[in-house]
């Protein structure tokens, strides 16, 4: 393991930051991608798309052709993918392993059918879960963004937090392995592509951290994309900061290109971050500036956090208004994305 990088206190980052968000980066070009509980506000609408999409297609494989037959090298075949979206139906995913991460968190892995089959997610995409209880009338749905590679064969991994009567999050809380969960997707988000932005600000409160994972890795593993990431993480306390070890060696990977600026609610003694929510002044000092050429900002949280930072979805489908500090910093409409 590697030490992680310390950093001055919130109040002294001033300086140092605005450096860090105003520094050049190249230009766009290529291919032209509670306050901090977590996510998922108002995904009931969406989950009912899904839910009444069609139902799942049977996959057949043609057989070996004669030059296969005489040992003649063919085309390699493309991964098979779990979730094809469309009219795709719920597909049932056996748990496999759970790992506990904090007192009311845990890693979730669930494996498919075949070994060698990815998840067939895009970035940034989620999955909805489904699951509907003996005594429920209708079916609870909520969608989840795997923290695992999409192109990771055999398995996806997922960090849920517990929620006191959260339906779906106890739920999965409460399976044991060999249980399965019906999931579907992906859910189109927001579409990446490399050098999409010059620079991106990730500002995100709890297990709101997923969908910025899944981004924030898509950049750093495409040697091509030089897409500038800084990340503001809000959490409680420090057991509460959610893929911190991932996180960590994205920083040392990429020094240049990656910064992590992490705030407790609680912090411990001696903590050298962010203190307290994230404010209007935070924002100012760490993300880059609304003026500064082809950014972009992503909010994850709780209604708590967005109401604050970018004012509430209006509903899975429509960003809403934007308001909260960054609509008083400046920035427009067109340069937020609400997860």
């Amino acid at each position: 393991m590697f030490a992680t990088r310390a950093f001055r206190p919130a109040t002294q980052l001033s300086r140092h930051a605005r450096r860090w968000a105003s520094e050049s980066t190249q230009p766009a070009g290529g291919s032209n991608a509670l306050m901090y509980g977590g996510a998922g506000a108002g995904v009931l609408g969406l989950g009912a798309w899904y839910l009444n999409s069609g139902a799942q297609k049977a996959e057949s494989k043609a057989p070996a052709s004669k030059d296969e037959e005489k040992n003649v090298p063919a085309k390699a075949d493309a991964p098979l993918k779990v979730f094809k979206g469309g009219d795709q139906g719920f597909v049932p995913l056996v748990l496999d392993k759970v790992e506990e991460l904090n007192k009311n968190t845990k890693r979730f892995r669930f494996k498919f059918d075949e070994d060698d089959a990815v998840s067939g997610l895009t970035i940034a995409s989620a999955l909805i879960t489904k699951f509907k209880g003996p005594n429920d009338e209708k079916p609870t749905i909520r969608p989840y963004t795997p923290v695992s590679d999409e192109d990771t064969p055999g398995y996806l991994d997922f960090i849920v937090k517990r929620y006191p009567n959260g339906p779906m999050s106890e739920h999965i809380h409460d399976m044991s392995p060999g249980d399965k969960l019906e999931m579907k997707g992906p859910i189109p988000k927001y579409p990446w592509q490399a050098n999409k932005h010059n620079h991106i600000a990730l500002i995100a409160g709890g297990t709101g951290i997923t969908p910025m994972w899944q981004l924030a890795r898509a950049i750093a593993k495409n040697p091509e994309d030089k897409t500038k990431v800084t990340l503001i993480f809000a959490n409680v306390t420090k057991e509460d900061i959610l893929l911190k070890k991932e996180l960590d060696q994205l920083e040392s990977d990429k020094p240049d290109q990656f910064r992590a600026f992490y705030v407790l609610d609680n912090p411990p003694e001696g903590w050298k971050q962010g203190k307290g929510h994230v404010t209007k002044d935070l924002l100012k000092e760490i993300i880059p500036g609304p003026k500064e050429e082809n950014i972009k900002v992503f909010v994850c949280g709780p209604p708590g956090m967005y109401k604050a930072i970018s004012g509430a979805k209006k509903s899975p489908a429509e960003q809403g208004e934007l308001t909260g500090y960054l609509s008083e910093l400046g920035y427009d409409q067109s340069q937020v994305y609400k997860f």
